[in-house]
């Protein structure tokens, strides 16, 4: 008997991608708009952020996309209270299954997160424009660039919205729960250690007080930490600290040395230090950083 190969059907395709791009705004952000003739979304991955599709007002909150279909006028404000991180990504597809996310606004799960997180750090790996530049119109490749990224940017693009769609329209089976118990429980007890360092981010927190406070072993603590973000609980804590501290800089309530109280740092000098050494510029340069962002002060290079 012949074997027959059978062509496997592709429901959803990315023909290209037009811009990646992960910007951390200042609370006074706004972008006055446009339309084009390719789909776009916007992420919030912090705060929260004003976005308008055809002059209609909507507030997006953390975790939740909005998917703008081509030739549809769009802008965002930041609300002037929160200053947003957001994920933008803007493509060509002619799949017919697209029309599902047509004027819809939808929640992303930890999954889904998670991919959106692999695309960017692909964009870093083979993209040398910057990501944080609205008004790029270009993507540049850097070479040379670690091998098949730019495929798994369409990938990984194309499975976030295949999840999202089989998520939305169909009730999926169960896991027997004998082979989802231990997944579920560290998953469980790792959202319970964010959700303590969360609690006590303005505090100076040690190894032995987290695990006190969630009942788990220093070395459970740190292979559960290190398996999900490829780094210790205490760094993971020290960035959480440097994320709110830019957040807190976009917002310009308060001056680097009120942060660093704010934060539980012993000295601005420390503050100043782990900042650079996580984000690769000390907090005046970011605060530059940002203010040129905000005010559309880029290069035509």
């Amino acid at each position: 008997m012949a074997y027959v190969s059978t062509s496997l059907r592709k429901d959803l395709k990315i023909d290209s991608i037009i811009s990646i791009h992960y910007f951390e705004y200042r609370s006074d952000f706004s972008f006055e708009g446009e339309s084009h003739d390719f789909w776009e979304f916007c992420c919030v991955d912090k705060g929260e952020v004003e976005v308008y599709a055809e002059n209609v007002p909507i507030t997006l909150h953390k975790g939740q996309i909005i998917f703008h279909k081509p030739n549809e006028f769009h802008k965002l404000n930041a609300n002037g209270k929160s200053a947003p991180n957001l994920v933008v990504m803007a493509f060509q597809t002619s799949s017919p299954c697209m029309d599902f996310f047509r004027d819809k606004i939808l929640d992303i799960n930890e999954t889904e997160r998670n991919l959106l997180a692999q695309i960017i750090i692909e964009a870093r790996r083979c993209f040398c424009t910057p990501l944080d530049d609205p008004y790029l119109q270009k993507l540049g490749r850097r070479e040379p660039s670690p091998f098949a990224s730019e495929q798994l940017i369409s990938l990984y693009l194309e499975q976030m919205l295949l999840q999202m769609c089989r998520r939305y329209q169909e009730v999926q089976p169960s896991i027997p729960l004998q082979k989802s118990t231990k997944r579920t429980n560290d998953s469980e007890i790792y959202e319970r250690i964010v959700t303590y360092l969360e609690n006590n981010i303005c505090t100076h927190v040690t190894i032995e007080e987290i695990c006190h406070a969630n009942l788990i072993g220093r070395s459970k603590l740190q292979k559960l930490f290190r398996d999900r973000n490829g780094c210790g609980v205490i760094y993971f804590f020290s960035k959480m600290k440097i994320d709110m501290a830019k957040q807190l800089i976009r917002e310009h309530h308060l001056n680097f040395t009120q942060i660093s109280e704010h934060l539980g740092y012993t000295s601005i000098h420390y503050f100043s230090r782990q900042f650079k050494k996580i984000t690769g510029m000390n907090p005046s340069e970011y605060a530059l950083s940002i203010k040129v962002l905000s005010e559309g002060k880029f290069s035509d290079d």
